[in-house]
């Protein structure tokens, strides 16, 4: 039997294609992926992700993170319908249908991967799924290879959680020995911590106080420590720092962009022309490959804006184009300027006919 053609980029069409941004369920904590959230028994972990799953039902933001507001999943496998009803009269007035709460599931490998499927088939808005706690979710086994199991039972987690584009959040426990890294305190072999795309670790100062810690770590984040305590009134962590500034801070160079769109429409030209014609909005130099490189890497921000981009090479340059987007359709028989990218991931065919022809243009032009 013929294996199936291995599906792959060159290089050139990566760096030049427009691909769909990570989607953040909660900005700069959680992405779209697998993530543990890891501590040590009763230190507060189940009422974090109560209150987290509620911020995303409702939109709210968590701490100072804005949250991408969408149907949420709790899988409360270690506590009954009274105590969680209870949990949550404790932090809201009012929880909102989004939110669903299961106390029983299957495990991994014996149907739990596709009661989630079922559930996302049956609620497409779902952004995050909880499940409390991973040990709950996993078979008694006798492995030879435990590193193998772990990172093989994660693995499924995150191809599923990758496939949908949601987040799945893994409650988990701490080893009891004390580490200088935090991570290396995630109980079970670094299969669990190398397998997730983000992990979390809350660790408390003392055991006795409300003062806490929770460190951050992950592929698609930058690694933080939030300075945290439990309000006991109303059964919420508070973030006391998080070692940046809380203010909200117009970033400087969507804010010129902004405005020099404005002005211009639309701009097509290299990075380097468009960092020049930027200079007198943000009033400081800008080097044109980090320009470029942060621009394609806040695209989602960019679409908020109303603004539309696209990486392209020309025969003898490579472009950025640039318009607002209620400006796409003025005078060009109802046409748009900048054509919609074409998913090359799902079109192996259509790769390497990409492949194919731009390598001829390569040889030609030699």
């Amino acid at each position: 039997m013929n294996p199936t053609p291995l599906t792959y980029l060159d290089g050139e069409t990566l760096i030049s294609t427009v691909l769909p941004p990570i989607r953040f369920v909660v900005d700069k904590l959680l992405p779209q992926g697998l993530h543990i959230l890891a501590g040590a028994p009763k230190v507060g972990k189940s009422w974090l992700a109560l209150w987290l799953c509620l911020c995303v039902a409702k939109g709210e933001p968590v701490w100072n993170f804005p949250t991408l507001r969408g149907g949420v999943l709790y899988l409360c496998l270690e506590d009954s319908y009274s105590r969680i009803q209870n949990r949550l009269l404790d932090i809201t007035d009012n929880a909102p249908a989004d939110l669903c709460f299961a106390t029983v599931s299957e495990k991994l490998h014996s149907g739990l991967e596709e009661q989630i499927e079922g559930f996302l088939g049956a609620h497409p808005d779902t952004a995050l799924v909880v499940i409390d706690t991973l040990q709950r979710i996993r078979a008694v086994g006798n492995e030879a290879n435990p590193y193998a199991s772990d990172y093989r039972d994660l693995g499924v987690l995150k191809e599923l959680a990758d496939r949908n584009r949601i987040a799945i959040l893994l409650i988990h426990h701490l080893r009891k020995l004390n580490d200088e890294d935090p991570m290396n305190m995630i109980s079970g072999t670094t299969g669990i911590s190398g397998a997730t795309d983000t992990n979390l670790v809350l660790k408390k100062g003392k055991r006795s106080g409300s003062a806490a810690t929770l460190y951050c770590t992950g592929r698609d984040i930058e690694y933080q420590e939030l300075a945290l305590e439990f309000d006991q009134d109303a059964h919420v962590w508070k973030l006391v720092s998080s070692g940046e500034s809380t203010e909200e801070e117009q970033d400087k160079i969507l804010a010129s962009l902004s405005a020099f769109l404005a002005e211009r429409r639309k701009f097509t030209g290299t990075a380097t022309e468009l960092a020049e014609a930027l200079e007198p909005y943000c009033r400081e130099k800008m080097r044109p490959n980090v320009l470029m490189k942060y621009l394609l890497r806040r695209q989602e921000e960019l679409s908020r804006m109303g603004i539309a981009l696209q990486n392209r090479r020309t025969r003898d340059r490579r472009e950025l184009a640039l318009t607002r987007a209620c400006d796409s359709n003025d005078g060009s028989d109802g046409k748009n300027d900048m054509e919609p990218v074409p998913d090359l991931l799902s079109q192996p065919s259509q790769l390497s006919r990409s492949h194919a022809v731009s390598s001829n243009e390569r040889r030609a032009n030699k």
